[in-house]
């Protein structure tokens, strides 16, 4: 973990709770990148937590209900009100429980993630983080800074089409879901490189 962005997350809590956002396109690496950062403020004293927008999903029921199962992890899949709010009473200085997102159940879990009032740096990293439309334009707002972790495409590519193939399907249907659902997203998130504070090298 390189000990710049350690700090640079850690100086944002100096007068208070810190909110740090990572975005990035679909297969990025988004989320180990958040952990490392959690695990390495813990390791320095700050103390941190870890909240994933993919918490926020709609669950698979009510994808199926809206006919949205086929387009799961585009803008309109989640919850972004309930992330809103959740961003909200954590700039309160609540303790909160938060949902998170199991790929093997491939579903949401409600509650699963814990953060304790005593954490003053918060790690949210997600797609849309820096989306304007759809009800996504508050979130850039609650957020203290926003990070955006560029990799390239082929690379987040082979990346998907190993997760999808890991989580259950077969090699030519992974590699078409990431060819239409994930590369359409990719070219959304793309685009919101420019709200980032920070860009990062993946």
């Amino acid at each position: 973990m390189d000990p710049a962005l350690v700090a640079r997350a850690a100086a944002l809590a100096s007068d208070g709770r810190a909110i740090v956002g990572i975005a990035g396109i679909p297969g990025a690496g988004k989320s180990t990148l958040a952990r490392d950062l959690v695990a390495a403020l813990e390791n320095a004293g700050t103390r941190a937590a870890y909240l994933p927008m993919d918490g926020f999903h709609l669950s698979a029921a009510a994808l199926a209900r809206r006919g949205l199962a086929e387009r799961k992890g585009a803008p309109e899949t989640f919850d972004v009100d309930a992330f809103v709010a959740m961003l909200g009473r954590i700039r309160a200085g609540e303790g909160v429980r938060a949902p998170d997102y199991d790929r093997g159940l491939h579903d949401v879990v409600p509650d699963r993630l814990a953060i304790p009032t005593h954490a003053t740096v918060i790690v949210t990293e997600g797609n849309y983080l820096g989306l304007r439309s759809e009800g996504w334009g508050a979130v850039r707002p609650a957020l203290d800074e926003l990070w955006f972790l560029d990799v390239p495409w082929d690379v987040a590519r082979e990346r998907l089409v190993a997760r999808r193939i890991a989580t259950g399907r077969a090699p030519e249907p992974a590699a078409a879901w990431v060819d239409t659902v994930d590369a359409a997203n990719a070219r959304l998130v793309a685009a919101t490189r420019v709200t980032a504070d920070l860009v990062i090298p993946g």
